[in-house]
């Protein structure tokens, strides 16, 4: 379950096949690439694996689900590619601190990281280190994974981080209640999250733009995931309608291939599917992001380990 709360996740665990002769020659040509993926034991994350690493790479696969992932590695095993799955709760800033860790010193080079880890409540729901579920999980481990990965990913030829977040959105961000103290609504939460993605994006390209990553928004609109949470009986009826609508997440797949295969030119892109979103309007402020970072700088100082 991504993003649960109540007891930690002590410890971080990896899961794989083991890399043949084969996987490790491709490694040294340049064959085989490297994808990490949190969120990537449902919904959009499974599909791009399993289109991954039938193609022949390798997906890395984060989350919280020991049986989806270990389904899927043995999924890879029979495939030209490979898969690994890592074990941790990333709602929690220490794990995703160890994870990140753990998938730099296994991968010295990273060709692409794709943040797709969610957990939506009905309910405002409190980590074991204080900060709001959702604020902890959609937002905060998706920037310590940008920020913590950055070595590895530097090493690849066309380095990429994909933020599958939704960008664009008008929500104003509470300034002074980040994490939805006050009032909590689901969806209000998920939007202005999303709104902090947004300027992470900023951030990250405004202070490593002349280096090689570049910096993908992602909006996969109306999709058919797994809707992973815990909801109230009204809100899980409405998101199995939703479910029954959406596309599939196999859909969303070819145009989050082409941007890892072949990655926007500017240090900072958006993308709602196929179409190119404007990413220089207000709503990606430079000087609401270094906001943001001050703010962000100083809730994460605070979290040992």
């Amino acid at each position: 379950m991504e993003g649960s709360c109540g007891d930690a996740w002590p410890k971080v665990h990896m899961f794989r096949h083991g890399e043949s002769a084969r996987d490790n020659d491709d490694k040294e040509t340049g064959l085989m690439k490297t994808y990490v993926i949190t969120g990537g034991t449902d919904g959009i994350g499974a599909a791009l694996a399993r289109t991954l690493f039938s193609r022949g790479d390798r997906a890395v696969l984060v989350g919280t689900s020991r049986k989806k992932g270990n389904q899927l590695v043995a999924e890879a095993a029979l495939t030209p590619g490979s898969a690994a799955f890592v074990e941790a709760d990333l709602s929690l800033v220490s794990n995703t601190r160890r994870t990140v860790d753990m998938l730099a010193e296994e991968y010295p080079a990273i060709d692409g990281v794709v943040l797709c880890a969610r957990f939506m409540r009905s309910h405002r729901s409190v980590t074991a280190e204080g900060f709001e579920d959702n604020f902890a999980l959609f937002y905060l481990s998706r920037l310590l994974m940008s920020y913590g990965l950055l070595g590895p990913l530097e090493k690849a030829d066309q380095p990429v981080i994909v933020n599958v977040a939704g960008p664009g959105h008008d929500t104003p961000v509470a300034w002074d209640d980040l994490q939805s103290t006050r009032q909590y609504d689901l969806v209000h939460a998920m939007f202005m999250t999303g709104r902090l993605n947004d300027l992470l994006g900023v951030t990250f390209a405004t202070r490593h733009g002349e280096g090689p990553v570049r910096y993908v928004l992602f909006h996969p609109d109306t999709t058919a995931t797994s809707y992973a949470g815990e909801f109230d009986p009204q809100t899980a009826a409405y998101l199995q309608q939703q479910r029954m609508l959406a596309k599939p997440a196999t859909h969303v797949v070819p145009p989050l291939l082409r941007l890892l295969d072949d990655p926007p030119t500017p240090p900072l892109s958006a993308f709602h599917l196929f179409a190119e979103l404007n990413v220089h309007t207000k709503l990606f402020s430079a000087k609401d992001a270094e906001r943001l970072s001050r703010l962000t700088d100083e809730l994460l100082a605070k979290v040992s380990g």
